[in-house]
């Protein structure tokens, strides 16, 4: 959709890309057909680690961060509002005064909404609207400071977050329950899959009986949060997508809230993802214990992938699974 609009706009000849300099891309998700900008000119900017590596892999330039100046930039408009704000008054701080903005959303993203908002703040905005979405181009002006990212910000319970960040706000009552239903025993080597900024893994660590924990977060401002809201030694942060990565030897638990939505769908082969990982990173004794959405059909692959499946409590929103014996441990045993 993105490449459909900049393309019209691009061939209309009312969108004209500068001639030479480096074109920043914020946070374009995995997927996003970029061929129509020159690639050696582009340095995709984004902290989620899925789409870093499907870039990187792609021929990218990538970075987490911006890297100097730039000649213009492309921000891929998030769902969050904050963040999207956030994402412009930064890409308008590396382009400089006068060079080229493009902003491009869905509806459903809050294009509408930004587009209300550059024009509140005196921008004149051009404006091409087209596949349930617009593409807008603007010349770079400072944004208001209230644009800018404000960095960590406090919750409840003395922990950070930041925007963007799954459940910024606050605990998010889904990981509070399933921290309230762990048992007291949970192993000496402990996984936090898809850990976001570090409340299970805090809770984790209440039990002196665990020897260390790995928090895997894709999410780069997550992390950066869960740092400063664990502090024990025993805690190890990994930057990295939780479906993919594995710890060096087998590990005795797994816990994780993971991720049900792939932009404002429910996806839960996202879940089932996380489900496969944890199996495959377990000893043969090892267990999963994992919230959900009381709707997500979970049971069926964790049936796949354990010999053990039980819900150990929940409510009318979530539900609260254990899972031992799992079945891809059991196969390494027997080779």
């Amino acid at each position: 959709m993105l490449t459909e609009r900049l393309s019209l706009a691009l061939s209309g000849g009312d969108l004209i890309l500068p001639a030479t300099g480096r074109i920043a891309v914020f946070a374009p998700r995995a997927g996003t057909d970029l061929t129509i900008l020159p690639q050696d000119r582009v340095q995709v900017i984004t902290g989620f680690k899925p789409d870093h590596d499907a870039f990187t892999a792609a021929q990218y330039a990538c970075a987490r961060q911006p890297e100097g100046s730039y000649a213009a930039a492309l921000v891929c408009l998030p769902r969050a509002k904050a963040q999207g704000r956030a994402l412009l008054a930064q890409a308008c701080a590396v382009v400089g005064n006068g060079g080229l903005i493009i902003l491009d959303g869905q509806k459903t993203d809050g294009i509408e909404s930004m587009l209300r908002d550059l024009r509140g703040q005196g921008v004149p905005p051009s404006v091409l609207s087209k596949a349930h979405g617009k593409i807008i181009w603007f010349d770079a002006r400072p944004m208001p400071a209230d644009w800018h990212a404000r960095g960590p910000q406090p919750v409840e319970g003395g922990f950070v977050t930041a925007e963007g960040v799954f459940s910024a706000d606050g605990i998010d009552p889904a990981s509070r329950l399933l921290a309230d239903s762990l048992p007291d025993k949970l192993g000496a080597h402990l996984v936090d899959l898809g850990g976001g900024w570090g409340y299970l893994a805090a809770r984790i660590l209440e039990r002196d009986s665990v020897q260390s924990l790995d928090l895997v977060e894709a999410d780069h401002a997550a992390l950066d949060c869960a740092r400063s809201n664990v502090s024990d030694p025993r805690a190890r942060f990994h930057w990295a997508d939780a479906t993919t990565w594995r710890p060096g030897t087998p590990v005795d638990g797994v816990v994780m809230n993971p991720p049900f939505h792939a932009g404002r769908a429910a996806d839960p082969d996202l879940g089932r993802a996380f489900i496969a990982a944890a199996a495959a990173m377990l000893t043969a004794q090892g267990r999963l214990w994992m919230v959900a959405n009381r709707h997500l059909p979970y049971e069926a692959a964790l049936t796949q992938h354990f010999a053990e499946v039980s819900e150990l409590t929940g409510d009318n929103r979530f539900k609260i699974l254990l899972a031992a014996r799992p079945l891809v441990a059991k196969s390494r045993t027997r080779r």
